[in-house]
């Protein structure tokens, strides 16, 4: 019930809380993300290009416990009023992850922030990410969440 009300709360927010402001406060953004939760913690580069106002698409290769996930996301950014910088965005996208003797087909959704720094080449983003794997292992990780830390230009 606790976990239904939290989402309740942050879709709310993202329906009401927008404004028609030109969502972009940044061009591309190049840093690190950090995919964690249930299983195992990935962590290495990403990129996030904005190819207009609202659309982004985000590039990442990580690495960790013996497997790599590269993936390619669309994402659909809005801000909220009145907070300079603040964004939420949702979307989605294929991921591969491979490893000794296996390959899995990875697809996941995301629903998250994202916050530039006013003033500074800073741009942090937090989002739940739930992934299903198709392959020899196929499975539904609910529980996975991204931090990414980028500089902007």
């Amino acid at each position: 019930m606790k976990k239904l009300f939290s989402m309740a709360a942050i879709v709310s927010a993202a329906v009401f809380g927008f404004s028609d402001a030109n969502a972009q406060a940044y061009k591309t953004g190049a840093g690190v993300l950090v995919d964690f939760g249930d299983g195992s913690t990935f962590v290495g580069p990403h990129v996030k290009h904005f190819f207009k106002a609202n659309h982004a698409g985000e590039f990442s290769v990580l690495f960790g416990d013996g497997a790599t996930v590269a993936q390619a996301n669309y994402q659909y950014h809005q801000p909220f009023a009145g907070a300079n910088g603040l964004q939420w965005y949702v979307g989605a996208g294929p991921g591969i992850i491979f490893g000794d003797g296996f390959t899995e087909f990875a697809p996941s959704a995301m629903l998250g922030l994202d916050f530039k720094i006013p003033g500074a080449p800073l741009d942090l983003s937090m989002d739940w990410r739930p992934r299903f794997i198709i392959g020899d292992n196929s499975d539904a990780e609910a529980g996975r969440f991204n931090a990414g830390f980028r500089f902007t230009f």
